[in-house]
Parts: C-alpha cells; sequence; structure tokens
C-alpha cells in the first residue's frame, strides 16, 4: 500500500494522540520527536511491505517459467499465497 506523506503525517499524529489519550504513552521529551519516530516506523512498514510485493511479483514470475506456458493458474491466487508465506517467513504483518 502506498500512502503519501500527507497520508503518513495524518496517520502518525492519530496514533500518537489515541496513545496519549488512552494513557498508554507519556511523553518524556517533544513531541516533535515521538512524531518523528512514529512516521519513520510507518515508512519502514511500507517499505517492507513494498519489497515483499517485488519478490512475490519475482518469484511467481520464476515458477511461473519453471511450469512452462500450457499450465491455466490463477495468477493473483498464487500472488496471494506467495505473498502470505514469504511474510510468514519475513514475520511481516499483513
Amino acid at each position: 500500500m502506498r500512502l503519501k506523506e500527507e497520508q503518513i503525517n495524518r496517520l502518525a499524529e492519530k496514533v500518537l494522540a489515541d496513545l496519549a489519550a488512552a494513557g498508554l504513552i507519556e511523553l518524556k521529551r517533544e513531541r516533535g520527536a515521538a512524531l518523528a519516530a512514529i512516521k519513520a516506523a510507518i515508512a519502514d512498514d511500507i517499505r517492507g511491505e513494498e519489497a515483499l510485493e517485488k519478490d512475490a511479483e519475482k518469484l511467481l514470475d520464476q515458477t511461473l517459467a519453471a511450469m512452462g506456458s500450457g499450465t491455466a493458474i490463477d495468477r493473483q491466487r498464487m500472488l496471494r499465497m506467495i505473498k502470505e508465506k514469504l511474510a510468514k517467513d519475513r514475520k511481516i504483518v499483513l
């Protein structure tokens, strides 16, 4: 999922506000530092998902090439299965 910078900012603001409102965090430094850390975590997660998607596409293409062109495969279903397996191996939550 690709998010725009503004969407990441709003998401980070919401996460920080909700955590503070629930009493789950207490800011020991300025709010900006916590917000920057949350934004970085969201961006890292998005990059991880994008890398997973690319790897799954590559693996699917290799698998389909090895199977030959005569095989009738639901490409989307196979891609989803590969992504789920890679995510599990890499301990990524989709």
